[in-house]
């Protein structure tokens, strides 16, 4: 790549177009084909450029006029630069200076006398003041000039000549005495072409005889003229001329004739031409509106109107009357078309505009705009009746809908994203929806950008702004009916998913409207109706949830899922945490969730009170189905096969048996029962709220009443544990007395005791059947079960203990103190304040040790009873915190 050429002087640097200047420089090309563009202030002279080396070029000036650069353009250099400038200048050419150019004449100049110059290069002279221009080469600035002068000239011919201009250009170096001397030249030179009339005779003497010989020659022939034809001769000239034409008329009447008769052919051809487009325009009109070809019958109409439109022939009146009643026809099915079925907006227009050009009475365009809007209407008036007559409703409301809430499988929140299969088998109200939907997609645009084509005059009609009031109420009118359609349509009793599948279609809507550049208020009405479908939408899927949740009572297999050691817990919390869950975040990104121009669903008060009952709702649904499970038990809960009898009294007792071929008794439901639901207070509870608040949806602790939310499940487990104490408290105490004096044995024995009596053995082998039963499924409930167990069993040895009070003897005070020693020792883990003071009452009632010997006795045998029974004490003694697994584990005795 070659550097840009550099022009660095030019050789003149001034002149008029077609100056032959000289170009140095460098970098002008090593050849002629590589000077590819040349421009002298802004003229292209590429065609008069002659390269002669990299540093020189030959080239004539164009038509430029004032100062600029000359740029040079190389094909390896590209555009190149100037440092110096050319000025152009015009200048006058006379005709008697040299020029390749044509110069009109000047203006002959007229003398004060009447005299003029013989010729035009008489008046031209080169210096009128008579002064030498020598030493003048330097002109004046020609930009200073015009700054001064402005559109003056200095040219003596000009009209518009400035003698101060002529000075400058002609004389600018010279002295004030040399112009007082042009100046008095000038004035003699002006004084000496004053001379009167007889110097110019004297001069001109010669001519003026000529001229008068010819005057008296003009004279004598005028008078010979006279005497020969008479005072006036024309008259005979005048009969000459006539008699001549008439013999000349003679000569050629024929062709004359002929002439005639071929121009009025000629005419008549061309009249029935005429007459033959306007007597089959009728005809040609009918055909084209049979064709649709309403352009031509336009365009033929108008043409008909300009060349008929004030005749006074009767035949052409008639003919256009049958042409006004054709178009007449033509408005009318126009008219007709327009109010018909809407099509393309284009094509709307474009029948607009042929009423117009038909000059139709009052306003199509307007009257379009109606008919627009009462279709729209008439359209979604149709669509409700269609799809919600009762006559054209299926007999199945819900339309083949493959997602329904039976009794033996309830709706999964997974179900609600409706399949392709579902969606064909939509309900009625959901399919009215869509049609809806597709309706005002498809009519609604339409109506909207047909009043801002009227209103912004691209119809060719005049725009009456009064109407824009009565236009927007006609939307706002479309679009209320619209809503009020929607509404009837969105029945309550629409299964959740497919409210939700009403909601994505009417959003879908929405979203194409706003771009429209609809009125606020129209757009309101839409998202106004959007928000309350979504809070439905939210209702519903929360209700289908909460009644989905009383249906898991059917789900529940009784089987423990050990989650921890602290105890088991069937699959219930987990379904119940799981469907929360997902129908929270359903809701979070369906209902919940707002688009453009739609408002948070949450963020008012009421709405958040109304979530919060729906939470609630959910929860009591979970203790209700909590509740019906622990009172219902399982089919085989009051299978009399696993019921036996006891050892000692026949009283009700419990033996083991294998719960994988019978299941779990009602007592152990109850025991699962209440394991679940503090596993769902303590845990489930808490982690759904913290869950939820991670979604975005308004923290419940805020909320009223959230404290006493839980409630229903505090009072449901109190009373599940009253039942199971029930059921088991009540045989146990019931044989504590009938074994207390079996076989016939009282405290007033004399028989000496070796072992504690049967009722504490039948005492701890009870308990430890229950300690063991709890254990098996919820080692975290030992305690709660027990201590109110032990806390009746002592009160009703104290109860015993008291009406024996007098009938101990000897042997009876060491057997009684033994028995009750054992039991508090025994069951000392499990006792409650309550139960210490029962135990106390019940040794305070038996009478002390009648010696010391006695006393020792006691501790003698309670510590080989102890050993005795180390495998019945170990059983209640052992830690609570110890890790065990297996659900079908049980200690026995």
């Amino acid at each position: 790549m070659a550097p840009p050429p550099v022009v660095t002087g030019i050789s003149p640097k001034e002149g008029p177009p077609g100056t032959r200047i000289t170009i140095r420089g460098e970098f002008l090309g090593t050849k002629a084909q590589e000077l590819i563009g040349l421009t002298i202030c802004g003229c292209d002279c590429l065609l008069s450029a002659e390269w002669k080396s990299p540093n020189k070029i030959i080239a004539r000036s164009g038509p430029c006029k004032g100062r600029g650069d000359i740029i040079v353009t190389t094909r390896s250099g590209g555009q190149g630069t100037s440092t110096v400038q050319f000025r152009g200048y015009h200048e006058t050419i006379g005709p008697m200076k040299e020029s390749a150019v044509w110069v009109e004449e000047a203006p002959v100049q007229s003398f004060v006398w009447g005299r003029r110059a013989l010729s035009p290069t008489n008046y031209q002279q080169e210096d009128p003041l008579g002064l030498s221009v020598e030493g003048n080469e330097k002109k004046f600035p020609e930009d200073e000039l015009v700054e001064l002068f402005g559109d003056a000239s200095g040219e003596l011919t000009s009209e518009k000549f400035h003698p101060g201009m002529f000075l400058l250009q002609h004389h600018h170096a010279t002295s004030l005495d040399d112009l007082k001397a042009g100046l008095a030249y000038l004035r003699r030179k002006v004084n000496s072409q004053k001379e009167g009339q007889l110097s110019f005779l004297k001069a001109n003497v010669g001519s003026v005889m000529e001229q008068l010989e010819t005057i008296t020659f003009l004279k004598e022939q005028f008078e010979a003229d006279v005497k020969k034809y008479g005072e006036n001769p024309m008259e005979k000239l005048e009969t000459a001329i006539r008699d001549s034409m008439t013999e000349a008329n003679k000569l050629f009447d024929d062709v004359l004739a002929r002439r005639d008769r071929a121009d009025a052919t000629r005419n008549a051809l061309s009249v029935m031409q005429r007459y033959k487009f306007l007597f089959c325009m009728p005809v040609n009109i009918e055909k084209n509106i049979k064709n649709g070809n309403y352009d031509l019958v336009i365009n033929d109409y108008a043409r008909v109107k300009n060349l008929f439109k004030n005749t006074e022939v009767e035949v052409f009146k008639k003919v256009l009357r049958e042409i006004e009643y054709r178009i007449e026809t033509l408005r009318e099915v126009l008219k007709k078309k327009l109010e018909e079925v809407p099509f393309a907006l284009e094509e709307q227009k474009k029948i607009i505009r042929h009423l117009i050009n038909l000059e139709t009475e009052g306003d199509p365009a307007w009257d379009a705009i109606v008919s627009h809007a009462n279709y729209l209407e008439k359209s979604i008036k149709s669509c409700l009746n269609e799809y919600l007559d009762p006559e054209n409703r299926d007999d199945d409301y819900r339309g083949g809908l493959v997602i329904k809430s039976n009794a033996s499988t309830p709706m999964s929140i997974k179900q609600f994203k409706l399949t392709k299969t579902e969606e064909n088998n939509a309900p009625t109200r959901v399919q009215c929806i869509e049609a809806l939907c597709d309706i005002i997609m498809e009519q609604l645009p339409d109506l909207w950008r047909l009043g801002q084509s009227y209103f912004t005059g691209q119809l060719h009609v005049s725009v009456d702004t009064e109407k824009q009031g009565p236009f927007k109420n006609l939307v706002l009118s479309s679009i209320q009916h619209a809503v009020d359609a929607m509404k009837t349509a969105c029945d309550t009793s629409i299964e959740a998913p497919w409210l939700l599948h009403n909601l994505r279609c009417i959003r879908h809507m929405y979203a194409s409207l706003i771009h429209l550049d609809l009125p606020s208020d129209a757009l309101d009405l839409f998202g106004t109706f959007i928000f309350d479908l979504r809070l439905q939408c939210l209702v519903s899927l929360f209700k289908q949830t909460a009644d989905n949740i009383l249906l898991l009572n059917r789900k529940e297999t009784w089987e423990i899922e050990y989650l921890d050691a602290d105890g088991g817990i069937t699959k219930l919390p987990s379904l119940f945490e799981e469907m929360v869950m997902e129908v929270a975040k359903l809701a979070k990104n369906t209902a919940v969730a707002y688009g453009p121009r739609e408002s948070p669903l949450l963020a008012d008060p009421e709405h958040q009170e109304e979530y919060h009952n729906l939470i609630k709702s959910l929860f009591s649904s979970f203790a209700h189905c909590l509740h019906q499970l622990a009172t219902s038990g399982s089919e085989d809960t009051f299978d009399e096969e696993i019921r036996a009898t006891s050892r000692l009294t026949g009283s009700p007792a419990y033996r083991i048996r294998d719960s994988k071929m019978h299941g779990p008794t009602w007592e152990e439901c109850l025991l699962i029962s209440l394991s679940n639901i503090r596993y769902t207070l303590k845990v489930v509870l808490p982690r759904i709220e913290e869950n939820l608040k991670s979604q975005g949806y308004p923290d419940l602790s805020t909320a009223i009443g959230y404290n006493s939310d839980w409630t229903e499940l505090e009072a449901l487990d109190a009373e599940v544990l009253k039942t199971y104490l029930e059921r088991r408290c009540d045989p146990l105490i019931g044989t504590i007395e009938p074994s207390m004096y079996l076989g016939g044995r009282d405290w007033t024995s004399e028989f000496k005791p070796k072992h504690v009596k049967p009722y504490v053995q039948e005492i701890l082998a009870n308990v430890i059947a229950v300690h063991a039963e709890v254990r098996r499924v919820s080692p975290r409930l030992l305690y709660r079960v027990l201590s109110h167990i032990v806390e009746t069993i002592s009160e009703e040895l104290a109860r015993l203990m008291s009406c024996a009070n007098k009938r101990f003897s000897a042997q009876g005070i060491i057997q009684a103190r033994t028995d009750m020693l054992l039991l508090q020792k025994a069951l000392e883990r499990y006792c409650t304040k309550a139960a210490k003071n029962f135990f106390e009452d019940a040794l305070q009632s038996i009478p002390p040790p009648a010696s010391k010997k006695d006393l020792e006795r006691i501790d003698i045998l309670l510590t080989q009873v102890s050993m005795l029974m180390r495998l019945q004490l170990s059983c209640l003694t052992e830690n609570l915190d110890s890790k065990k697994t297996g659900s079908n584990e049980l200690t026995t005795v």
